[in-house]
């Protein structure tokens, strides 16, 4: 098989039809963690407020208006590839903000923290995951593309 790198050591300009497939799942998989979500905080908007508020965050109304417009909005944007790169980037900073004051697992009894450990890092991971969509873009099988 080819090297699908330059003598630089970078990637090529055109990506293989594998990259741009696994590109495309790889936005479909994250972005099933967000529109449902997104709906979700819809339907049960007080709540959301109502947790926000618990957690002693500012504004909570305003902060569920903008979870749900991250979460479904730009999951929506990042499902289709448009703007993929600033989506992304978006998404990790919401996502990597949602472990900090959602998931602080060190400030917590020991009985909540082993779970809100879990979902923390699992947080940071798709953050990681975000990123390198924002680095690599949205393949070929996208609106970025077209």
């Amino acid at each position: 098989m080819a090297s699908t790198t330059t003598a630089s050591g970078y990637a090529p300009a055109s990506a293989s039809a594998s990259q741009d497939t696994l590109a495309l799942i790889g936005r479909v998989l994250i972005a099933a963690l967000f529109i449902p979500a997104g709906f979700g905080k819809i339907g049960g908007f007080a709540g959301v407020v109502g947790y926000i508020s618990a957690v002693g965050l500012p504004l909570p109304q305003l902060g569920a208006a903008i979870a749900i417009i991250v979460e479904l909005g730009l999951g929506l944007l990042l499902l289709v590839g448009y703007k993929t790169r600033i989506v992304s980037i978006v998404l990790a900073v919401f996502t990597v903000a949602t472990a900090v004051f959602f998931h602080n697992y060190w400030g917590m009894p020991a009985d909540k923290a082993y779970v809100n450990q879990l979902m923390f890092f699992k947080n940071i991971a798709i953050a990681g995951g975000l990123l390198a969509i924002a680095a690599f873009g949205a393949g070929r099988f996208s609106i970025d593309k077209k």
